[in-house]
């Protein structure tokens, strides 16, 4: 099977191009090319597939195997792979996901795409529809339980789950002990990405991100803009104002628009393509 590893930001995942390549059972396929000492090595496996709504359409699997609803870095590496392997020649396309279609803008130079603008579509805000176990329209800096203590959250739905939560530090965080304890918070039915957040100054904040399924990643796309959103919830920064986020692969830069929508600019890197036998 033929494939192609791509990054945005140091958040990588194994290509395979559905137009030629069939996957029988994506699950278990992500599983064995993630392993990072036995297989090709990544934080998942996205599939780039024909769609009848949109110009393409993606499926992502985390490194356990389970099915993913939306990938931010993801969705440029895709805008990135069907511009360059000539599958497409607009800079403005459509990508159907598990959580609607995104639109994208490509950035090409030199007849490759170096960056891409993604509009994310809306914020969902609500709880039951994050989802979480609580009441209201929203949940913006609430405490939850997380092993016998208080830690306040503010809850963003990018298509997939995020619990975002202020720290002075962030890189002194042990994520390995404390992700699982937000990750299978009961407070969260499908799981929860969680994002450790540190505001750095006007226009700037820092963070690492425990990813349901896969662990830390060292950048998460949906997580950056739950993120932006959470900061300007809670009075750090102004709506329609471009906030830089800094992770840990390298910076995402993010807007949330006053009419709830997310904007999210980044690069996207092929790495090597290759044949693997499974």
């Amino acid at each position: 099977m033929k494939f192609t590893k791509m990054h945005g930001i140091g958040n990588d995942y194994v290509y395979i191009n559905c137009f030629e390549e069939n996957v029988e059972d994506p699950s278990r396929v992500s599983e064995i090319i993630s392993d990072r000492h036995f297989g090709i090595g990544s934080d998942g496996l996205v599939l780039i597939m024909p769609s009848q709504k949109a110009d393409f359409r993606m499926r992502m699997f985390n490194a356990d195997g389970s099915e993913g609803n939306m990938c931010g870095n993801a969705t440029r590496c895709i805008g990135k792979y069907v511009y360059d392997n000539k599958m497409t020649d607009k800079t403005e396309i459509t990508l159907e996901t598990r959580s609607g279609i995104k639109k994208l803008t490509l950035f090409p130079e030199n007849g490759k795409v170096k960056t891409v603008l993604v509009d994310m579509g809306k914020a969902i805000l609500k709880p039951s529809d994050i989802p979480m176990t609580a009441e209201g329209d929203s949940f913006v800096n609430k405490p939850i339980n997380v092993d016998g203590r208080e830690v306040n959250v503010t809850a963003v739905s990018m298509g997939n789950p995020h619990a975002v939560t202020f720290v002075d530090d962030v890189d002194v965080l042990e994520l390995e002990k404390i992700g699982p304890l937000f990750e299978n918070n009961t407070m969260f039915p499908e799981r929860v990405n969680t994002e450790f957040v540190k505001v750095i100054d006007g226009h700037t904040f820092q963070m690492r991100v425990w990813e349901r399924g896969s662990g830390e990643t060292w950048a998460c796309g949906t997580g950056a803009c739950a993120s932006a959103v959470a900061c300007v919830l809670n009075g750090f920064f102004p709506y329609d104002m471009e906030i830089t986020a800094k992770l840990r692969g390298g910076d995402l830069y993010l807007t949330y628009r006053f009419d709830g929508t997310v904007l999210m600019r980044g690069p996207a890197e092929t790495v090597f393509t290759g044949e693997i036998e499974l």
